[in-house]
């Protein structure tokens, strides 16, 4: 059981810190646990407006935002095409930013440094990455990212999606075993969500708390830095006792845990409420 003195930040982005698509509902890919639903819930400032929708965000008080969206024919989130605007953005306000890059390159490094960190979803099996994503990528090109970012000084926080081969679990393992070597100060583990609206993985069974949790300990075992919990995972009775299981396992950060859960932490760690993404 973990230290009971040890802080649980919980994190609730949606108040106070939205996701922004900078592609609309469009993306170059059809990927078997998405399919594109994941774009139709964010903010969408037209091309040219992403400056002003900002600077707005930072007169209503707002924390910062997620730039994201779906990737183009490059495989990238096509960030690069607003590079001007994110560095006014910084320029002119004290909005933090988290962004979602795609298979960038050493062409990216000019404005990328003007994020606040990357969130970066990583994949350890070539088989898995080909049948989810349908991209002819290797791990090796994750790889890549990583180091292509940590040796520029750029804050990267990987995300593992527990369950994302249809369900199954075998690769979350050696992904926290390639993940601790790098100097990453933040892990997020999401798990995946068989999502309706005419998905592949829509009729999948969801990974069992049991199953999930056991990865979460591990990683807990492995990584020295702070373990999140992402929003991405099954909601009702699944996230009720996979949220105290966590909690119980030692992660440091939970995002939009259900209220039961947030009163229940209370009695056994001191809880601090963060409205931003849980990377920050």
């Amino acid at each position: 059981m973990v230290e009971t003195r040890k802080k649980l930040k919980i994190y609730i982005p949606g108040i106070k810190f939205p996701s922004v698509s900078l592609t609309g509902n469009t993306c170059a890919l059809n990927c078997a646990h998405c399919g594109k639903h994941y774009l139709e819930g964010m903010r969408k400032p037209e091309r040219g407006e992403l400056l002003d929708y900002c600077l707005k965000l930072a007169r209503d008080g707002y924390n910062g935002c997620l730039l994201s969206g779906g990737m183009d024919g490059r495989l990238k989130v096509p960030l690069d095409f607003y590079a001007e605007e994110i560095r006014e953005i910084k320029r002119r306000t004290n909005l933090k930013l988290n962004a979602h890059v795609g298979f960038i390159d050493e062409s990216d490094l000019e404005w990328v440094k003007y994020v606040d960190v990357v969130s970066l979803d990583f994949v350890a099996d070539d088989d898995v990455i080909k049948r989810v994503y349908k991209i002819d990528k290797t791990v090796e090109d994750y790889l890549r990212i990583l180091n292509l970012l940590t040796e520029a000084g750029v804050r990267v926080a990987p995300h593992i999606t527990i369950g994302l081969d249809f369900g199954k679990i075998h690769w979350e393992y050696k992904a926290i075993d390639l993940l601790v070597k790098y100097p990453i100060d933040v892990l997020v583990l999401d798990v995946l969500i068989p999502t309706k609206g005419g998905t592949e993985m829509e009729n999948v069974p969801k990974p069992s708390v049991e199953e999930s949790l056991e990865v979460v300990k591990y990683a807990r075992e492995r990584f020295d830095g702070e373990l999140s919990i992402g929003c991405m995972r099954p909601l009702g009775r699944w996230r009720l006792e996979f949220d105290k299981g966590a909690i119980l396992a030692g992660v440091d950060r939970l995002t939009n845990p259900p209220r039961k859960v947030i009163e229940w932490a209370k009695t056994i760690r001191d809880v601090e409420i963060i409205y931003e993404c849980c990377v920050m």
